[in-house]
């Protein structure tokens, strides 16, 4: 695919779509400009009447949960987990029994053109979750409709894709068997590849401008295995998508190049992400497990916080400080404070590159209890609007063209990124007061922090100034 400076949020003076090369090659004056919400759990209604929100916290894109119909057993009910946080409800919509719009969770198709007109309203772009590559674990439960239009359940799945993987590192395994058990569809099977490109296009008509494919690196590239026993000649299911050919008369209804697509293309080894980088921008996940270390050691002291820890332009990453995975899935950054989340945020998006993604933790979340209130569609909880989180949003949009200097004090707790001369984000990461005295591009004088009014000086091309605990600042010039 040949995407352009929105795939990856890049403001750069010029048009031209950028090659598989250039989301290789690190460009140095490449700035990235925009933010993600992922509005995770929350359904169309709550979307849209919280679209001012989000766009008064300065978010300039939305993320939303999988909009397909899914796998909803009898008695699915409106909590994220249940009760013995055995199983969880949100997991259905990850579980496909038709490429349609709609589900019990996220709600109907008029009500996401609802959601639409409301993003439209607010200059807000609406990212949509899509996972073609597989269907629910009960495969009873997809509708005729949608094995009908394959060819039939014969044609659904890849020849071993109802057998588990049990070596993700080996990529005919990967590409080809079932993930996490999920049954692994055939998205090299143009029937299958129509009957899909049809619902992106139907997003696309409802004004959807950007996808985010989970599981990504489980669908191949030509490098990887060909299911020839499927009759499958050649991988090419993201050229379809991403609308480098055609599949039966039919194609993607708008040029890639103006989407905003990313894939969850989670690092291991074997991965070829460079191919990946020929289609869409990938997750930095190694480098969110490097903030999380960092976070959890209260401090970047021997940790290398300036690299991106991937093989890929980092104008051309989605990062984070955590994910839905993250949080709902293994619990890795559950633990994690809303403080301690907000201080990674501010570091993350106050860089020149990549495009951060802020996940929406349940309304009324602890350390002790995850889930917080416990209902699906609801809003999530208040940091999206914290003051902190909207001082560095704008301040992203605002050093717009501005090269990154990142400083880090000697007990590693202290982090300045500086933005040439015109700004500069101060992170505390520690539980107590510190003192910031590193240096800056900022010019000499005093300036006055954008949400709590602090005062810093600037003396010799030094910042210097207290910090509270677990606290950031924002300062322009």
């Amino acid at each position: 695919m040949r995407n352009s400076i929105l795939l990856a949020g890049l403001a750069l003076a010029c048009a031209v779509p950028a090659t598989a090369k250039d989301r290789m090659t690190h460009n140095p004056n490449a700035t990235n400009t925009e933010t993600i919400l992922h509005a995770w759990s929350w359904n169309f209604p709550t979307i849209a009447e919280n679209m001012k929100n989000i766009a008064d916290a300065g978010f300039s894109m939305v993320q939303t949960s999988p909009v397909q119909a899914c796998y909803a057993p009898e008695g699915s009910g409106k909590k994220i987990f249940d009760d013995n946080v055995t199983e969880g409800n949100w997991y259905y919509y990850y579980q496909p029994t038709d490429w349609k719009i709609g589900n019990f969770i996220v709600g109907s198709r008029d009500q996401m053109k609802q959601m639409m007109d409301s993003a439209a309203k607010y200059n807000i772009k609406v990212i949509v979750d899509v996972l073609p590559n597989h269907t629910a674990f009960d495969i009873d439960a997809v509708s005729e409709d949608f094995y009908k239009a394959v060819g039939g359940r014969e044609k659904m799945f890849h020849t071993n894709g109802l057998k588990p993987i049990t070596n993700y590192n080996d990529r005919d395994q990967c590409t080809l068997y079932a993930m996490g058990n999920l049954p692994d569809v055939n998205t090299e099977n143009p029937a299958f590849q129509k009957y899909y490109l049809d619902f992106v296009n139907d997003l696309l008509s409802l004004g959807v401008r950007g996808f985010r494919y989970d599981t990504a690196k489980h669908i191949g590239v030509h490098s990887d295995p060909v299911d020839t026993a499927a009759g499958v000649k050649e991988n090419d299911f993201w050229d379809v998508v991403t609308g480098r050919k055609s599949v039966k008369g039919t194609k993607l209804a708008l040029p890639a190049d103006s989407l905003f697509i990313y894939g969850e293309v989670l690092q291991d080894r074997n991965v070829p992400e460079n191919e990946y980088a020929d289609y869409m921008g990938q997750t930095a996940s190694s480098y969110g497990h490097v903030i999380r270390e960092m976070l959890q050691k209260r401090s970047a002291k021997d940790i290398d916080i300036k690299q991106w820890y991937h093989s890929a332009a980092p104008e051309f990453l989605t990062t984070w400080v955590e994910s839905h995975d993250t949080y709902a899935n293994a619990h890795e950054s559950a633990g994690l404070t809303d403080d301690q989340i907000r201080t990674a945020w501010v570091f993350l998006t106050a860089r020149q590159n990549g495009v951060p993604l802020f996940f929406s933790r349940p309304a009324g979340s602890t350390r002790q209890a995850y889930w917080g209130n416990n209902v699906l569609g609801a809003r999530g909880n208040d940091e999206f609007m914290h003051p902190e989180v909207v001082a560095v949003n704008k301040f992203r949009t605002a050093m717009n063209g501005q090269k990154e200097d990142i400083q880090v004090s000697d007990n590693g707790q202290v982090i300045v990124v500086n933005r040439g001369k015109k700004g500069a984000a101060i992170v505390n990461l520690g539980e107590f007061a510190n003192e910031v005295n590193l240096p800056t591009g900022l010019p000499n004088g005093t300036y006055k922090d954008e949400v709590y009014g602090k005062e810093f000086k600037v003396k010799n091309g030094r910042i210097i100034g207290y910090l509270a605990p677990e606290r950031t600042y924002i300062l322009k010039k």
